[in-house]
């Protein structure tokens, strides 16, 4: 049985009361809206589908958000970006709004709004990807079944991750240079990353699994390197060549055993900062395994020995990060 009542000039509370279900209690802005949830209620419990919407009205946004970044993204590899994604939604408004009141509607104008302060499709996707994750978990692990997931409803930009660029001219020979010039200055943080970006194009490695190499993965009799902890999950050895032997043997030794001691967010800034003195436009330290996966196709290595080394899960992402220059190709066709 439902019974309704004002509340002030412009709220309607409406309770439903039914033998073998708690109290369900909502305030809205009309009569009729009162009335229309009561009969949904009472609907869905006369049909046996009840589930109590009350966790999912009670709990904000930025409550999921906080519970989720320390049950969830804590225990990822990658909490580091995710947390910084998340502190997107966390700085909105909308992080004060009930989970069960945010529709794809509400959404939709975040999505606008992001677009319009110029943030790549990219990062919109990652943003709305981990938000839609923390609807799944509220719904699936937190006890709020009658979550939907705004999420679903809203379109996304088109994301266009294809990238071509390569290092130019003599573009690598400044980069050193001025890492070099980088290296001997007052403001460095992690050393000469001129090795650093030799060591990249060498191995095609990626910037977390450069950051966590240590000295004890390091077969230097064998000449190979194992990554234990990988993006897909599959520890892998890769072959070191001469070059790279050569940059490990001008490193100094650590107390942690760090081969390199950069973080990831690290290896960026200071890259940037490289790129910037050299005078280098356009290029981002992961177009170095673009690079480096390009020039062992250009030295005859086959795809698959290619993708064991460069640990892409498939031959479709291998593809994405291959960009042969065609001039490079002439001499072998004859």
């Amino acid at each position: 049985m439902a019974t309704i009542r004002k509340r002030g000039d412009r709220q309607w509370e409406v309770r439903v009361r039914k033998r073998g279900y708690p109290i369900q209690s909502k305030t809205l802005e009309t009569k009729a809206r009162a009335e229309t949830w009561a009969r949904q209620i009472e609907s869905e419990m006369d049909r046996g589908v009840f589930v109590s919407r009350a966790e999912a009205e009670s709990t904000t946004l930025r409550e999921a958000l906080q519970r989720y970044e320390s049950e969830v993204t804590a225990m990822k590899r990658g909490r580091e970006s995710e947390s910084s994604a998340l502190k997107a939604w966390y700085e909105h408004i909308i992080a004060s709004r009930a989970l069960s009141r945010i529709r794809g509607h509400d959404l939709a104008l975040i999505r606008d709004q992001w677009v319009k302060r110029g943030f790549k499709p990219g990062t919109i996707v990652r943003r709305f990807a981990i938000l839609s994750h923390v609807f799944t978990v509220a719904r699936r692990e937190w006890g709020m079944e009658s979550l939907g997931n705004p999420i679903r409803d809203v379109r996304m930009p088109r994301v266009d991750n294809a990238r071509d660029r390569r290092l130019q001219g003599d573009e690598l020979v400044r980069l050193l240079a001025a890492a070099k010039a980088h290296a001997a200055g007052p403001a460095r943080r992690v050393g000469d990353i001129g090795p650093l970006i030799t060591w990249a194009i060498e191995t095609a490695m990626r910037r977390g699994e450069i950051a966590a190499m240590r000295w004890e993965h390091v077969d230097r009799d064998a000449h190979v390197l194992l990554i234990p902890i990988t993006k897909n999950g599959k520890p892998r050895r890769i072959p070191l060549s001469s070059r790279a032997l050569a940059v490990l043997d001008g490193r100094p030794r650590r107390s942690d055993n760090l081969v390199w001691g950069s973080s990831v967010a690290g290896i960026t800034a200071i890259f940037k900062k490289v790129c910037a003195a050299a005078g280098v436009k356009g290029l981002r330290f992961h177009d170095l395994r673009h690079e480096a996966t390009s020039r062992l196709f250009e030295k005859g290595l086959g795809i698959m020995e290619v993708k064991e080394i460069t640990g892409h899960k498939s031959f479709t992402h291998l593809q994405r990060y291959t960009h042969l220059r065609a001039e490079d190709l002439v001499p072998r066709l004859d």
